[in-house]
């Protein structure tokens, strides 16, 4: 074993992990993005914001399931955390990479030095520095490891030197990779038969029970398993945003999204059920609208990967702890032949409670209305999405009408939606359409959302990474009106509406400018031929759609 670099170890390890894309605003790290053009083909994604390229990396995780890179210098981390706020809330893989003080400056006032290491405590898994660079082996493996085990998340490095200087320096080392941690999940955990037993014999002799399915069935690949276990048994299957698209919309079993960004006829199932099965899901606040649906005391069963999330939230009648995927199928072999029929009353009742919700939102989403209504936009995607698109919604309104309105009709289609962070969604587009080029992403934001991070749209002109992005804009962040009308006893001054909204914009036209495709939609009837446009574009597209800025997203039923 010879001398090499850090540059060189990292370059090479990153590649052997199946690393293909890292996301970055410079400069640091230089002498591994020198290595890397020399040793690897890795893009090198160059971003305009330190969070925008960790919302990047988030997306590549999510879509490859696999971790994402992002990296920073240190007067760049402090926006590089914030940025894992989102992966640490969805359990995302995401590893930063940042530069960090030098021991023999540190206290010296030297340029841009800043402690840093503290600010990614509450967003990650792991949080270390490596100060020497005969440690980057060992501890790039342990980064692996860390963000795909168990319950996946954020691994945050800090390397010597402002800009991670240390990658220049030598020593006898092995750019060995422990390969098993190339991917979620790593490991497969198997239930305890007993625990399994316990769980089934409650959902056999429950009347009506509900299964709700969250972010680790996406994860585990589980989505299969967990519709054949509910055709099995007979259950309705209602989801998370986490985990959309575990189920189609037009399954019979499917009940939509629950909790507070969601669906009424989800919510409703849910509360009149009388054990509640949580999967792959920690049944926090959103999932379960502040643990209201259901209420607490309502009997529950779990079964999840991370045990420290079993009974986290609801006292719990049985709990399993294994991998949702074989759990699933695990499960399913021990289900009784005919067990559905048990629960066949219980399912036609759920059914209609669906096609009721179905009936009071049918004019809406196929309203003509100009401003073009947002329901009418939910309604267009559900119609005009590729078979194998990933979707990718940003949080509060964009949220809110996906979550609820927007169906997934195809089990190759993926959701990806934002932990709590208004404006992830383009650049998270942007790391999912690296991770899977082959296939369309669309991604649906706000004019709210999209003006974060606008600047990324020169990034996806210049590396060709083509989304396509679908804007909401109606001129303002109207989630907030509702906050505002309360502050202001519930009439609003002009000098009111300052605080939510916009100068009104042509995003169309600003896309044009930057190299994209920019398409403006005034009209509901120009919706479905300007995404079928977009898809066939060979760059990135935004399609801008004027929308009312009085159009309020439903709240939870």
């Amino acid at each position: 074993m010879g001398k090499t670099t850090g540059a060189q170890v990292l370059a090479d390890m990153l590649k052997t992990y199946g690393v293909s894309h890292v996301f970055m605003v410079p400069a640091v790290l230089r002498r591994t993005f020198a290595e890397m053009e020399r040793r690897t083909d890795i893009a090198r994604i160059h971003c305009h914001g330190e969070k925008a390229a960790a919302y990047m990396a988030d997306g590549y995780a999510r879509t490859a399931r696999r971790p994402g890179i992002c990296m920073a210098q240190v007067v760049g981390a402090l926006n590089l955390a914030a940025g894992l706020r989102d992966a640490w809330l969805a359990h995302s893989p995401v590893i930063a990479f940042t530069g960090g003080r030098d021991g023999r400056t540190n206290f010296r006032k030297l340029y841009q030095e800043v402690d840093d290491l503290p600010a990614f405590a509450p967003v990650t898994k792991m949080n270390a520095t490596v100060d020497s660079v005969d440690r980057f082996p060992d501890m790039v493996r342990q980064a692996f490891r860390v963000a795909t085990s168990g319950a996946p998340g954020p691994v945050h490095l800090q390397f010597r030197g402002n800009e991670g200087q240390i990658d220049q320096e030598e020593a006898e080392m092995s750019a060995d990779c422990d390969l098993r941690f190339a991917q979620v999940p790593p490991f497969r955990p198997l239930p305890d038969e007993a625990d399994l037993r316990q769980v089934l014999g409650l959902l056999l002799s429950a009347e009506r029970p509900v299964i709700v399915a969250g972010g680790g069935v996406r994860a585990s690949g589980a989505a299969a398993e967990l519709v054949a276990v509910a055709v099995a048994l007979g259950i309705p299957v209602a989801t998370s945003l986490n985990g959309k698209d575990s189920i189609v919309a037009q399954h019979p079993l499917s009940v939509g999204v629950v909790g507070s960004y969601s669906r009424a006829c989800a919510n409703q199932v849910v509360r009149e059920a009388d054990l509640v099965c949580f999967i792959g899901t920690e049944a926090g606040g959103m999932t379960t609208h502040v643990w209201q649906v259901p209420k607490v005391g309502t009997p529950v069963v779990q079964i999840d990967i991370d045990p420290e999330m079993l009974g986290r939230n609801y006292p719990l009648k049985a709990a399993v702890l294994g991998d949702a995927k074989v759990t699933l199928a695990c499960l399913l072999a021990l289900i009784p032949p005919g067990s559905a029929a048990r629960h066949a009353p219980w399912v036609s009742h759920a059914q209609q409670i669906c096609r009721t919700w179905q009936d009071s939102f049918r004019d809406i989403l196929h309203s003509d209305a100009v401003p073009i209504r947002p329901e009418r936009i939910c309604s267009e995607l559900s119609a005009n999405v590729p078979d194998d698109a990933i979707i990718v919604v940003d949080t509060g309104h964009a949220g809110m009408w996906m979550g609820g309105l927007f169906d997934l009709r195809n089990p190759q289609q993926d959701y990806l939606r934002s932990g709590g962070h208004l404006g992830w969604a383009f650049p998270a587009g942007l790391g999912a359409k690296c991770a899977a080029p082959q296939r369309p992403v669309v991604v649906f934001t706000g004019d709210a959302g999209f003006w974060y991070h606008i600047g990324e749209l020169e990034t996806a002109v210049r590396w060709g990474i083509n989304t396509v992005t679908v804007v909401n804009n109606n001129g303002g962040g109207n989630q907030s009106k509702r906050g505002f009308d309360r502050a202001y006893g519930g009439e609003q001054t002009a000098k009111a509406r300052e605080l939510w909204t916009y100068t009104k914009t042509n995003f169309a036209r600003v896309a044009s400018e930057i190299g994209a495709l920019g398409l403006r939609v005034e009209h509901p009837s120009e919706l479905g031929s300007a995404l079928r446009t977009a898809y066939s574009a060979d760059r990135p597209v935004v399609v801008d759609v004027v929308t009312d800025i009085d159009a309020i997203a439903p709240s939870a039923g």
